[in-house]
């Protein structure tokens, strides 16, 4: 989107209905004829917390972090692992909250149903990630209607909104060279030289930043966006394959 299409985006109304754990999960929880299938979903009446994909760090395929697992808990959920087939005849979990999801199960409460059908590849871990680490797919449709709807004008244009930007990053932007801190203050006014230093910081994380510290004080230049633009040669994608054996 530019400038032009802006106007008419809006964010996508919130649906009527969010089903509960219970009622997303009843059939699949039975499915293997399981008794207590109705008076789990019956008790797992509230909303999942947000599904993660497990890392290498935590130890793979569980739940997600303590707060989370005793959320689960709270569902009927033993949020400790992921299991490999949804609980039998005459199953029973006297030391645990209840029954583990399985991927399958995991995947409906992150949006996957027979209308976004996917198949998710490897062992139960990594199928685990997969779906876990992935955008809900219910969310991504909706923001890219929304997104459509914009390039296509669709509908009544927003007034526009005034952007207020820091004026740190103004004067960067707006400089053909290097100023020094004594001129940033100068131009920004109001402020000292710690927080002139935090503004810079903050400034680094998003932007190339030259620091000229030659001079007596040191002098600024803003550079290039640093965010992936989807530029084919950028610098990320050597980055990304760099450290590719490390990400969960």
């Amino acid at each position: 989107m530019n400038e032009k299409d802006a106007p008419y985006f809006r964010w996508p109304d919130p649906v009527e209905h969010r089903p509960t754990v219970g009622e997303a999960l009843i059939d699949l929880m039975g499915a293997a004829k399981w008794e207590g299938a109705a008076k789990w979903a019956a008790n797992a009446n509230g909303i999942g917390p947000t599904i993660v994909g497990g890392s290498k760090k935590h130890g793979g395929a569980d739940l997600g972090p303590t707060r989370a697992k005793r959320a689960w808990a709270e569902l009927g959920v033993d949020a400790m692992g992921v299991a490999d087939e949804p609980p039998s005849p005459g199953a029973e979990f006297p030391d645990k909250p209840g029954p583990k999801l399985t991927c399958e199960m995991v995947a409906r409460i992150q949006g996957w149903s027979d209308e976004y059908k996917w198949t998710f590849t490897g062992r139960k871990t990594t199928k685990y990630r997969q779906i876990g680490n992935a955008f809900p797919p219910p969310v991504a449709e909706a923001v890219g209607k929304a997104i459509m709807r914009a390039l296509n004008h669709e509908g009544e244009p927003k007034a526009a909104v005034p952007v207020d930007h820091d004026p740190v990053y103004l004067n960067l932007r707006n400089a053909t060279g290097f100023l020094t801190q004594a001129q940033l203050l100068r131009a920004v006014g109001g402020i000292e030289v710690p927080e002139l230093e935090r503004r810079i910081g903050l400034l680094s994380r998003d932007f190339e930043l030259d620091i000229d510290e030659e001079r007596k004080e040191p002098a600024y230049r803003l550079g290039g966006f640093k965010a992936f633009l989807g530029q084919t040669d950028h610098n990320r994608h050597d980055v990304f394959q760099k450290n590719l054996s490390s990400i969960s």
